[in-house]
């Protein structure tokens, strides 16, 4: 009779002892980041550590924004994912084909990545050709990072001189916080500015209408 009794309040005790073990592992639980959440993160090239501190509980998730729902953002982060390794097997061929989708989708961050990667190289074969049409479209939708290497590519003597005024236009209207970017700005634009006949370049710093 009293070993009748025990069995419920043991199982009782348990049930207590589990209950609040389950709701932790709820409360742990990763939220999937929102699409402005995520653009800021690859603005501030901190996306992949977010992955990484996130203990990659959200791989599938991320991976059916990227391959079903076609998201440029998770595009982007996915590619970048398989690309580095991270959280996923090494896939470079696929990382790349998503960074690709990201760009054609006109995802700025994408595109200055891509761009620079012609540029410089990195998973693909140097294409100074490539990089430029990547690298002006994305400073032509604001990305600064594309603005500066786009400039630097056209100082070096790549692209074509009539597109020294809206480089030089670009630099001259940017905004950073930066003191290194704000420096570099200075220099691109002076050597930039070496380029074009005076009145050119006064053509460049009036207002943007």
């Amino acid at each position: 009779m009293k070993t009748a009794m025990l069995l419920p309040t043991a199982l009782l005790l348990v049930g207590l002892l589990v209950a609040p073990a389950a709701s932790a592992q709820q409360v742990d639980a990763v939220q999937l980041y929102s699409q402005d959440e995520l653009l800021d993160l690859i603005k501030t090239n901190s996306h992949l550590r977010r992955v990484r501190a996130d203990d990659c509980q959200l791989v599938e998730d991320i991976e059916a924004r990227a391959d079903i729902m076609r998201l440029p953002a998770y595009q982007f982060l996915y590619g970048d994912m398989l690309a580095y390794a991270v959280c996923v097997p090494r896939n470079v061929e696929r990382g790349w084909d998503l960074m690709l989708q990201a760009a054609a989708q006109g995802l700025p961050e994408a595109l200055e990545q891509v761009g620079r990667y012609y540029h410089i190289g990195r998973f693909v074969q140097v294409d100074i050709d490539k990089a430029l049409v990547y690298l002006h479209e994305a400073a032509a939708m604001g990305n600064l990072n594309a603005k500066l290497r786009y400039a630097q590519l056209l100082v070096d003597g790549h692209g074509s001189p009539v597109d020294y005024e809206q480089s030089y236009r670009w630099l001259h209207h940017a905004i950073s916080a930066d003191a290194n970017t704000h420096a570099r700005i200075q220099q691109l634009s002076q050597q930039l500015a070496k380029k074009m006949p005076e009145r050119v370049v006064a053509n460049a710093r009036r207002p943007v209408k």
